[in-house]
């Protein structure tokens, strides 16, 4: 039977208002559930947020023999099986791109892998090469089929120095997992260091692992014969707090985010927001955005175009590019937005300028927004995640109602979004279609 479809219906022009505590690091939670894979004694993940990604790889977990029982809202237990199957199902694993996440953990504990090409969002090329090098550095066989990939470790895997080709997160995360029950020492070199990879890094010790260098491009990590059990409590989405920020600072509203960790993780995000003159102030661990923001684009010295762009951590996150696009058609003054890593995260700016936006689109990576425009409301279609949340934006910032179809992507990566920012008083119903 086919799922319904869902739109959300939107009346712009309504300032957010209020106090909201962002979800779980979806980025973070993923390889997290694959990592318990790791460990033959259960893992506990508290602060796992309710969206479809997770799901599927819960799916996942529970096809491969795991037992997964949901122990309190937002608490799961995974208790992986003595005997793991090694075959992922095609239909779950090309739900999600972090199904491939499971490659590491599988062929550290089983020898064997047989992984279906992933799924995800459509933003551009995203290569599994990183994945498939670090793996067989450590000892795999990796057999490119034209429908999946087939891998085995007969002689088990084994401590190698590592230099990733990109500073790819999920390579480094799939590189650290089965590195930690390899035999010997690997040293991963060139690692990503994103806060997620950061959170599983420390689950792998709180597990009996050995992961030295967190929050560097240097990882080194001592193979273990096994793994044992550990509660871990996921940390909040910085992506999230990033589009609150945004949604705020666009719709003239005034938020509270708690738990966001302004210091810790928005040093960059700051430093780009206050481009567009977006300004914040901190209360321990909470982001206050103030109301009345002055939108105005901060030029370079010399009179000089900015832009923002982005790049690996601690660089801006390619997740915000879209939004910071969307808050940038409402700042008065010229921006450039240069996207660099996916070639088609911008294709969705035809939506934005169908709304009154002016942008001209230079080419798949760069943009430039000549703001403040007054949007209208139209009838959009969510591409993926992080566009979907900037349509969602857009549609709270524009004059007139707004139906966004296509909701399920942008329901991927944010949790009871609509029931959420109808808290903070947005005009905003999902509805079947």
């Amino acid at each position: 039977m086919t799922e319904p479809s869902h739109a959300y219906v939107v009346n712009g022009g309504r300032p957010i208002r209020g106090e909201i505590t962002p979800g779980g690091n979806k980025n973070a939670a993923l390889p997290l559930l694959a990592a318990s894979l790791l460990s033959s004694d259960s893992v506990e993940l508290a602060n796992v947020p309710a969206i479809r990604d997770v799901e599927v790889m819960l799916q996942l977990l529970s096809q491969l023999g795991s037992e997964v029982r949901q122990v309190e809202t937002g608490t799961w237990r995974v208790e992986p099986a003595a005997r793991l199957d090694h075959a992922l199902d095609p239909r779950l694993a090309g739900q999600v791109r972090a199904s491939f996440l499971l490659a590491g953990p599988l062929l550290a504990r089983c020898g064997r892998a047989v992984l279906p090409r992933p799924g995800g969002d459509r933003i551009g090329r995203r290569p599994l090469d990183a994945h498939i090098f670090a793996l067989r550095d450590l000892g795999a066989r990796v057999e490119v089929r034209a429908d999946n990939y087939v891998m085995t470790a007969p002689e088990g895997l084994v401590g190698a120095d590592l230099f990733l080709h990109e500073t790819s997160v999920m390579a480094t995360e799939n590189a650290v997992m089965a590195a930690s029950l390899a035999r010997g020492a690997s040293t991963i070199r060139n690692a990503a260091s994103e806060p997620h990879v950061q959170e599983l890094c420390h689950a792998v010790n709180a597990m009996g692992g050995r992961v030295d260098g967190i929050g560097t491009n240097t990882l080194l990590v001592a193979g273990r014969p096994d793994l044992g059990s550990a509660r871990v409590v996921i940390g909040p989405d910085y992506v999230e707090v990033g589009s609150l920020v945004a949604l705020a600072a666009a719709t003239g509203g005034e938020l509270r985010i708690r738990g966001a960790r302004p210091v810790e993780h928005h040093r960059m995000t700051r430093i780009a927001f206050r481009r567009l003159g977006v300004e914040w102030e901190e209360d321990g661990d909470d982001l206050l955005v103030p109301a009345g923001q002055r939108l105005e684009v901060e030029e370079d010295l010399h009179g000089a175009i900015p832009k923002i762009d982005d790049g690996p951590w601690p660089a801006f996150p390619a997740d915000l590019t879209s939004i910071a696009l969307v808050l940038a058609t409402q700042a008065r003054g010229t921006v450039l937005i240069h996207e660099k890593m996916f070639e088609s995260r911008l294709f969705w700016v035809d939506r934005l300028i169908a709304m009154g936006a002016r942008i001209v689109l230079c080419d798949p990576h760069r943009a430039v927004v000549v703001g403040p425009s007054r949007l209208f409301g139209e009838t959009l279609s969510s591409p993926d995640i992080r566009a979907g949340m900037a349509l969602v934006i857009a549609a709270l910032c524009a004059e007139g109602r707004s139906v966004i179809h296509n909701v399920r992507q942008v329901e991927r990566g944010y949790e009871s979004l609509h029931s959420r920012l109808k808290a903070l008083g947005a005009d905003i119903e999902r509805v079947e279609v």
